[in-house]
């Protein structure tokens, strides 16, 4: 039970191969003609058995020799006979190695792999490599290099591809997998694995579209937590989207939508196939995440200057030396070498002001990354400056990158620089793009550490309130809500609004903008109409009640004309906003397939369209994500002192996307909304004008109001957190883990007593390392739970100042098993916190937990020469009995 469940498929100890008969190749399938050389052409670790699954003879041998996995490359029509062999013969995994399978085939092979309890990759699939392993069960080629990246492909051309190119570019792998259409194996479950996969360091992702937008945010937020992950998405446009569509069988979405998607899960993508390759490079030399400040070191003016212009063009910073670095190095360079900016060597520099140069850069605090560039002059040594690079590395944290420019004279020279594992580029923009890419993952690692809880800490919203309004709406059989009711369901979220008054004749509109004060603004009132503007439907700064009635009727007669099937309820009165020098925001929602609610920013006013100004975030938010959702924005230029205006209001504004979260949290039938404008200066912000759209909510929750199944991310489950008294006087809070308790849960394992880590982790480690703390800390609150038992101790210092410090005394945590309805459990507790009811108290909230989220099943595993334990799991009900894969071991069960 500790292995991944898609262990057997990834990493088998046997193998069975129902692909034909190697010796009649004319019988044979293209992909089994491939298949048959490419297993055969290295030694696989395991066992292979080549099955004729037209001889029962040898199906009755083989059943008692169980496989884990079969690899099927056989015509369609019989591949659902094979699979059905495979079962029968004990595989725990199946690959089944095909192309043209259509979705009705596909989902008769799924119902035969699910009834047999397979885990199936495929079909259409050009299969899968593990080069650490010597296995090529692919059709992709030669088997590729070992190394640390995994490859994951939506396209078996570009699987093809990409492996030729890594022969020529020393790239090496873990896992390559190619998924085609309908493949039941998706790339969740497949970047599930990787996150797990100990040989895996960072992961290139191609892909065209997702099945569930769900499991894809949890396995990628998993996986980018541990590791970093590139993408390539095709369909950035809608001639590519709608091929993308029909190529993968997936959904595809809006682009827009999957930028934010994948910045939120802290991967970085890529925008073609050269960056891909070019990101493959920095991530296999094993590059992390680092700042954004580049320097530039070269013997060129021009082109450190262009890579200086690319630099500034996508948003990097030049990382220039420090006063002491500069007065340290300049005596050691030539003459004519500048530092002011660029780290300009002159034509005169050698490998070893080379050298010095990058050890300055490698060393100064204000560098993030360092970019050799190398222009061929006349008596300079192409291959010595880069051998000086490949010393220079050895001794370097921080990413160093290489541009030989040129082509037949430093061709020696970048094969020195791919010995060392430098990635080396022929332009200065690709280079500097490269580090852009690797530097995408500090920024995007920080919004993927956010784990935001479903309500703000400002003043609890009417949400009550505002389902009546939705209720009533949807009961009169309408989907888009009046400017009224859109105003109220803000309110009821505390968004400050114009005070706004519906009148339903001339007169009354006459005595209500009277009553009011004047300036006012008229707009009609009817919810056939979305666009008011457009219609004449709106009258500003009317400054009389005489003006007020003839504005109504004039609007009312101009709006039945121009749209004679709208219904119109009347004409609303409002105030004028105040605010002089305010600027209009536009704060809004979107639905997107398949990762539903996303939350926009831009400018607003009537130019909406034109100017097309719109930043996106998936919700829950927090004050961090509000802030950077407002940075991306090319609004927030104009939101600090602009023109003689006084800045605005930040606060006020990041509150109003606070509760526009608490809203698509709280209310899953929002589809649609624009706020549009927010007036926002410095004494605040009021919403002018709104415009919701609702329908129906998808009963996927069990009647549950709170289970946010309409949200790609599921926010903090703060509703589990409960405070509980300790046995022997105290008390401690029970509450679900975040990211930000990484360092908290390393102290709880350093001072484990060496047998408790050894029951808990069956290993002698000492700590966790910054892969397994990372993927314990940071979890999917859907497929998984982990509570954590935080106890505040007080200490008194000598002068007599208290001080109370947090610390975390105990641990429990489910994963839900791949049949979604059963989970696997594990429990620890400090050594010197036994004794006091933490472990049942833990496992007791882990179960209800498991419980609230429908699973009917908890099981584990606990060493049977763990007394201590087996006796509390008896005392909760759990059913203890032998493991029958391991005697140390006992399995023990309990149904929820």
């Amino acid at each position: 039970m500790d292995k991944h469940y898609l262990t057997p498929l990834f990493a088998p100890a046997s193998i069975a191969v129902l692909a034909g008969k190697a010796d009649e190749p004319e019988t044979l399938t293209s992909y089994a003609q491939a298949l048959h050389p490419a297993l055969r052409a290295q030694r696989f670790a395991g066992t292979l058995q080549f099955v004729d699954t037209h001889t029962s003879g040898t199906l009755a041998d083989l059943a008692q020799r169980k496989s884990d996995l079969a690899i099927i490359a056989l015509p369609p029509a019989e591949v659902p006979a094979a699979l059905e062999v495979a079962g029968r013969i004990g595989c725990r995994a199946a690959l089944v190695l095909s192309s043209g399978m259509d979705a009705d085939q596909a989902a008769n092979l799924k119902k035969i792999a699910r009834r047999e309890g397979l885990h199936l990759l495929g079909p259409n699939s050009l299969g899968f490599q593990r080069p650490h392993l010597q296995l090529n069960a692919s059709a992709a080629g030669p088997l590729a290099r070992d190394g640390s990246l995994a490859l994951v492909c939506q396209s078996g051309a570009l699987t093809s591809s990409i492996l030729d190119w890594a022969r020529n570019n020393a790239v090496g792998f873990s896992t390559v997998v190619s998924l085609g259409p309908n493949t039941d194996v998706d790339i969740a479950q497949v970047l599930d694995f990787l996150a797990h996969d100990a040989r895996t360091q960072s992961i290139v992702i191609y892909m065209e579209g997702i099945s569930n937008a769900r499991r894809f945010m949890s396995a990628l937020r998993s996986a980018a937590n541990a590791k970093p992950v590139v993408v390539l998405k095709a369909g950035r446009k809608p001639a590519g989207n709608e091929a993308a569509q029909t190529h993968s069988g997936t959904i595809v979405g809006s682009d827009d939508v999957f930028d934010s998607a994948l910045r939120r899960a802290g991967a970085v993508r890529v925008r073609s196939f050269v960056e891909l390759f070019s990101a493959a490079k920095c991530l296999a030399s094993r590059y992390r995440p680092v700042g954004k400040r580049l320097a530039i070191v070269t013997n060129g003016g021009g082109p450190g200057v262009l890579a200086a212009d690319w630099v500034n063009e996508i948003l990097l910073n030049l990382g220039k030396l420090s006063p002491e670095s500069v007065l340290a190095l300049t005596p050691q360079l030539p003459p004519l070498a500048s530092l002011s900016d660029l780290i300009d060597l002159s034509e005169d520099a050698g490998a070893e002001h080379y050298r010095l140069a990058i050890e300055a850069a490698s060393r100064d605090r204000q560098v993030d990354g360092v970019l050799a560039i190398f222009s061929p002059k006349i008596g300079a040594d192409s291959c010595a400056v880069a051998t000086a690079l490949a010393e220079v590395k050895q001794r370097m944290s921080k990413p160093l990158l290489a541009c030989w420019m040129g082509d037949a004279s430093v061709v020696p020279a970048r094969a020195i620089l791919l010995d060392a594992a430098i990635p080396s580029f022929r332009t200065p923009e690709a280079a500097v793009g490269a580090f852009g890419n690797i530097a995408s993952f500090y920024q995007n690692q920080q919004l993927l550490q956010q784990t935001p809880p479903p309500l703000s800490t400002l003043a609890k919203p009417d949400i009550e309130g505002a389902r009546l309004v939705i209720e009533s709406v949807l009961a009169e059989r309408r989907k888009v809500l009046t400017e009224m009711e859109s105003k109220t369901l803000l309110a009821a979220f505390h968004i400050p609004v114009t005070k706004t008054i519906l009148a339903r004749n001339a007169h009354e509109a006459m005595m209500i903008a009277t009553q009011m004060g004047f300036p006012v603004a008229l707009k009609i009132d009817s919810p056939d109409i979305s666009h008011k503007s457009d219609v004449g439907g709106v009258a500003l700064n009317i400054h009389s009640g005489t003006a007020a009635r003839d504005a109504y009727t004039d609007m009312v007669q101009r709006v039945a004309r121009l749209q004679p099937q709208a219904r119109i309820n009347g004409v609303t009165v409002q105030n004028m906003a105040g605010a002089r020098r305010g600027r209009e925001i536009c704060i809004g929602l979107v639905t997107d397939d398949p990762f539903g609610p996303v939350i926009t920013f831009g400018a607003g006013g009537t130019m909406i369209e034109l100017i097309n100004d719109r930043a996106m975030e998936l919700p829950p938010l927090n004050q961090f994500l509000a802030r950077r959702l407002i940075e991306r924005s090319r609004v927030a230029e104009t939101l600090g002192e602009w023109r003689g205006a006084s800045a605005v209001d930040h606060d006020a504004l990041e509150q109003v996307l606070l509760r526009v979260s608490e809203m698509v949290c709280a209310l899953p039938q929002l589809r649609e909304m624009d706020i549009n404008p927010l007036i926002v200066d410095e004494q605040g912000v009021v919403a002018v004008d709104a415009r919701i759209a609702i329908d129906h909510a998808a009963n996927t929750s069990g009647g549950r109001a709170d289970s946010f199944s309409h949200l790609a991310i599921l926010p903090y489950p703060a509703r589990y957190e409960h405070l509980w008294p300790m046995r022997g006087g105290g008390e401690y809070l029970v509450r679900p883990i975040h990211p930000d308790d990484a360092q908290m849960l390393q102290g709880l394992v350093q001072h484990l007593s060496p047998e408790s880590r050894y029951f808990r982790f069956i290993s002698s480690m000492v700590e966790l390392p910054a892969s397994m703390l990372a993927r314990f800390t940071l979890i999917d609150y859907d497929r998984e739970m982990a509570l954590v038992a935080v106890f505040r101790e007080r200490t008194v210092g000598a002068e007599g100042d208290v001080t109370e410090t947090e610390r975390i005394v105990g641990v429990s945590r489910y994963v839900t098993n791949p049949d979604q309805s059963s989970c696997e459990f594990a429990l620890v507790v400090a050594d010197d916190f036994n004794g006091r009811g933490l472990g049942s108290r833990l496992m007791l909230s882990i179960m209800d937990v498991a419980r609230d989220k429908g699973l009917a099943e908890m099981e584990g595993l606990v060493l049977a020469n763990n007394p201590g334990m087996l006796r509390l799991m008896r005392s909760l009900g759990f059913v203890v009995k032998p493991y029958p894969d391991d005697a140390d071991f006992r399995l023990v069960t309990h149904t929820l």
